[in-house]
C-alpha cells in the first residue's frame, strides 16, 4: 500500500492531487475518513491548520484499493504572513468509525518563482507568483492501534481530545528547525530549503507505505 504525490512541484494556486493505494485485508463496517491537512504554522497550534478534503470512501471491498486523492489549495488569507514562505506540512490522515489510525507527512516548500522576489518579498503576497514543492521521497507515517470491530481489543480507549492531539502532533512530523545549513541536526540530516531547514526523515521511498488495512 502506498501514496504518490501527484504534482510535486506546481503553482500555489493549483490543487494537490495523491493517487492512494491500500489493501483491505478484511470486510469493514463502515466508511473510511480521509482528510488533507495544510499546516498554516508549525508554532502556532492548530489555530491555522485548513481541512482542504474531508472525504469518506465506501464501501471498501477486500482486496486493493486505488482512488486519487484531490484538494485544493490552501487559502493564502488565513496563512500569516510570517509563515507563507518556506517549509511547511501536508499531511494525510485516515481514520475509522472516527479513530485515526494512520498519517502520513510531506515537507512542503513555499517560495517566489524567481531570485528578484525571493530576496525581495512583495510586501502584499503574490499568490499566482509562488511556487509549492512537496518533498515527496521524504514521507513521514505513524499508524496508531485502533479497534477494527475486533472484541479481543475492547480495551483500546483512545478518547477524541487524545486523538485530535495524536493527529497535531503527527501532523509537524518531528517539526521544524530553525536553521540555515547543511549538516546533522538532533540526530537527523537536514535538508536546506530557503532560510530554514527541516529533519531529514528515515523514509527514503518516492512512494508512501502505509501498510494493510
Amino acid at each position: 500500500s502506498n501514496v504518490v504525490v501527484g504534482n510535486q512541484k506546481s503553482r500555489f494556486l493549483d490543487g494537490f492531487k495523491f493517487e492512494i493505494t491500500f489493501e483491505c485485508l478484511s470486510e469493514l463496517s463502515d466508511d473510511l475518513e480521509f482528510k488533507i491537512i495544510y499546516v498554516g504554522s508549525a508554532l502556532d497550534g492548530t489555530k491555522h491548520d485548513q481541512i482542504l478534503q474531508d472525504l469518506y470512501v465506501g464501501p471498501v471491498p477486500v482486496g486493493v484499493n486505488r482512488f486519487v486523492l484531490e484538494a485544493p489549495a490552501p487559502d493564502i488569507e488565513l496563512i500569516p504572513k510570517d509563515d507563507l514562505l518556506d517549509v511547511t506540512v501536508v499531511l494525510i490522515t485516515c481514520a475509522y468509525k472516527g479513530a485515526q489510525f494512520v498519517a502520513v507527512g510531506y515537507y512542503v516548500n513555499v517560495e517566489y518563482e524567481n531570485e528578484e522576489l525571493a530576496e525581495n518579498p512583495p510586501k502584499k503576497p503574490e499568490p499566482e507568483r509562488l511556487i509549492r514543492s512537496v518533498l515527496a521521497e521524504k514521507p513521514k507515517i505513524r499508524r496508531f492501534e485502533i479497534n477494527w470491530d475486533d472484541p479481543l481489543k475492547d480495551d483500546w480507549n483512545m478518547t477524541a481530545e487524545q486523538a485530535a492531539e495524536a493527529e497535531r502532533i503527527e501532523a509537524l512530523m518531528d517539526g521544524m528547525v530553525d536553521v540555515n545549513f547543511s549538516g546533522t541536526v538532533n540526530g537527523g540530516t537536514a535538508v536546506e530549503v530557503g532560510t530554514k531547514a527541516v529533519m531529514g526523515l528515515d523514509n527514503d521511498r518516492e512512494n508512501s507505505d502505509i501498510g494493510a488495512l
